[in-house]
């Protein structure tokens, strides 16, 4: 029995500490912070602090910019993009890699669901034309239906993007994981 409780208490000795205290925060706020346990079975940050600073400044820019590229008719969209994963190795097993990760999923999902609006859209604009021009209002009526399905999954996909960045862009203020 006493061999169960050693083996407990060790166990529970190697586990590291996965929260520690952000300056300037009372002790109820704590960040996540990742870390390694070396051989010696000490725990250590994976990056220092001014790597960890320089990392929140440049997911603050990518959120910007994505924010801005509305602005520009999407044309700023690619740039946190590449930003993104270009920095993404940096961050790796640390709160923010959930930020790099976020954006990064934010942005390829929302293509996804814009073509596929788009193109509904387009196929049903086209499908409205030819049922006005061969003179079937069944066409036309379902033509309209798809046109308006996919007005409604790019307004989907415009929306979503914007609640992602609002609340990833929340966590990275808050210094925390975007969950």
């Amino acid at each position: 029995m006493d061999n169960n409780r050693d083996i407990r208490q060790t166990s529970k000795l190697q586990e590291p500490d996965l929260k520690i205290p952000v300056s300037g925060m009372d002790s109820s706020r704590l960040q996540h912070s990742q870390l390694v346990t070396t051989g010696m079975g000490q725990s250590q940050p994976v990056i220092s602090k001014q790597q960890e600073e320089a990392l929140i400044r440049y997911n603050h820019i990518t959120y910007l910019l994505y924010v801005l590229s509305y602005f520009t008719a999407g044309l700023l969209w690619i740039v946190p993009i590449i930003m993104n994963y270009a920095r993404r190795q940096q961050a790796e097993h640390t709160w923010l890699a959930t930020h790099f990760d976020w954006q990064i999923k934010t942005f390829w999902y929302s293509i996804v669901f814009a073509v596929i609006g788009i193109v509904m859209a387009v196929i049903g604009l086209g499908g409205l034309g030819l049922g006005v021009f061969s003179d079937s209002s069944n066409v036309a009526l379902g033509s309209t239906g798809l046109a308006a399905l996919g007005g409604l999954i790019f307004l989907f996909s415009f929306i979503w993007q914007i609640y992602r960045i609002v609340k990833g862009w929340i966590a990275l203020t808050d210094k925390r994981p975007v969950q």
